[in-house]
């Protein structure tokens, strides 16, 4: 059993009576970030200790959070307004990790944006929230309100000379806003399409200010980093990356659900251990380790420990750390067309690749289930596959996430696909 420092994340949510107050959060240690951050230490020293805890983005891309908050202008000449942002929108097919933090200890939320608005010196934050998270929103409101009135948001905060407001905007509800640069055109009133860069976020962002865009889960570890130090931060991990994750489960599982557990946690224990294993009558296929846009990885693979690099060297990557299993009783080409389904009405329509291809990869998908597919097919998917996955023909990510699963599925379930092309029917149809 974790304890309450070993699980900071989730230490303070699944409480009796709800989410904590503003009391009852500092009573349990709560502010103490924000105590310290704005007077013991300097915004660059807050950099360097976040740097030093090797935080790396819980969003997907992992990327280190000092390292890019060191990319915020910091001279005198850029004096002007700067801007933090909590990507909220959670659209991941498969992730709920956010929406547990949001709606469990919103608190959490506030004072990590807080010492991250000083540490860039932004005096405005902004939580981009997924529209369909009413209770989030809720608690989100509430929570700002309460540390607005007691002081914690508004003008010279602990008398440090400091400021700091918080807004939730909810979204209109894109997947496509969950890229960075599509999320800060959204937030200035205007069609949800990524941006070429340079420049990036950090030197032009929302309305041509500076701006950081975090992940939710990245900003509520903060205020645990800042009280408890670096060194404690690294501990917490089982191998190179350090402190805990948020893990889930979706699929045929006893008990599917989200736990915090140490970064590099195996996910043979996540399933087996917290989410109960597979029910009765079920056997673990595959799996996708990180959400819909990560690659699949067969059963064989269960000890891989999720970390970034192990999952990458299998030939996946970590995302957001919430595993969808595939059981022996659901069609994997009904889940890929599923799945690309999804990525092709989620697509901005910006560029030609994606707007087109991903269409073209649905109906291709959609035959094949139905029976009505040809052997050519298979070519036309590897073609788009290979034409899409990588990084750099399209405008943005969103082509090349919604090619992992495709490109690794056509590998894993080959038979899968030539059973519904010769037989004209999906096999499991009638087993399912």
């Amino acid at each position: 059993m974790m304890s309450p420092s070993e699980r900071p994340l989730t230490a303070m949510i699944g409480l009796p009576d709800g989410p904590p107050d503003c009391a009852a959060y500092g009573r349990a240690g709560g502010w103490q970030a924000v105590r310290r951050a704005l007077r013991d230490m300097t915004p660059e020293a807050v950099i360097d200790l976040v740097t030093a805890s090797k935080l790396r983005g819980r969003g997907g891309a992992g990327f280190g959070t000092g390292q890019k908050w060191s990319f915020v202008p910091r001279d005198p000449a850029a004096t002007r307004r700067k801007y933090l942002i909590a990507n909220a929108d959670e659209m991941e097919p498969g992730t709920f990790k956010d929406r547990l933090l949001l709606e469990g200890n919103p608190l959490q939320l506030i004072e990590g944006m807080i010492v991250a608005g000083y540490a860039i010196q932004a005096g405005h934050g902004v939580i981009f929230l997924r529209g369909e998270y009413h209770l989030a929103l809720e608690r989100l409101n509430h929570a700002i309100a309460e540390a607005r009135e007691v002081g914690w948001l508004g003008e010279n905060i602990l008398g440090s000379g400091f400021g700091f407001e918080i807004h939730v905007h909810a979204s209109g509800g894109r997947y496509i806003c969950g890229e960075e640069t599509a999320l800060l055109t959204a937030l200035e009133g205007r069609r949800a399409q990524p941006r070429s860069k340079p420049p990036f976020p950090q030197v032009g962002g929302l309305w041509g200010a500076p701006s950081v865009v975090n992940n939710v889960e990245t900003l509520c570890n903060l205020p645990h980093i800042v009280t408890n130090g670096a060194a404690w931060f690294l501990s917490l991990g089982l191998g190179p990356d350090s402190g805990t994750k948020i893990y889930g489960v979706s699929g045929r599982v006893r008990r599917p659900g989200a736990w915090e557990l140490p970064m590099g946690t195996p996910l043979r224990e996540i399933i087996e251990q917290h989410a109960g294993g597979m029910r009765d009558g079920y056997r673990l296929r595959a799996f996708l380790p990180g959400g819909a846009s990560t690659a699949f990885l067969d059963a064989g693979q269960i000890d891989v420990t999720m970390d970034y690099g192990t999952v990458e060297k299998a030939g996946s990557r970590l995302g957001t750390g919430l595993a969808i299993l595939l059981d022996d009783r659901t069609c994997p080409v009904g889940m890929l067309h599923n799945l690309e389904h999804f990525f092709a009405q989620e697509s901005c329509g910006w560029c030609t690749p994606c707007r087109d291809g991903l269409p073209w990869v649905e109906r291709l998908l959609g035959a094949i289930e139905s029976g009505t597919g040809e052997p050519e097919d298979l070519d036309r998917l590897h073609d788009h596959a290979r034409m899409l996955g990588p990084m750099g023909r399209t405008f943005c990510a969103h082509a090349p996430g919604a090619m992992a699963p495709l490109a690794s599925g056509l590998k894993l379930f080959r038979e899968d696909f030539d059973a519904h092309i010769h037989q004209r029917r999906c096999p499991l149809r009638e087993t399912a």
